[in-house]
């Protein structure tokens, strides 16, 4: 699915202006309709996967306990 540079925006949450960044940088990879720049929504998939990924494996790391430390003195 083709989407228009301001549906990308939408998309991706950001503003239109990003987007002809991220385009100039070829961060974006876009095809040309002969009036339009069109970009294909597929491109983001991985990116959305692998950045699912990262959370859950954050999440899961700040979840673990700590483990006792055996070199702590009790100085009480």
């Amino acid at each position: 699915m083709y989407l228009t540079l301001e549906e990308t925006a939408e998309y991706l949450d950001l503003t239109i202006s990003e987007v002809y960044r991220l385009v100039r940088e070829k961060q974006i990879r876009t095809v040309s309709d002969g009036e339009n720049l069109l970009v294909n929504k597929e491109q983001f998939n991985l990116y959305f996967k692998a950045l699912e990924k990262y959370k859950a494996e954050l999440q899961d790391y700040l979840n673990e306990t700590l483990p006792e430390d055996s070199d702590i003195k009790d100085e009480d």
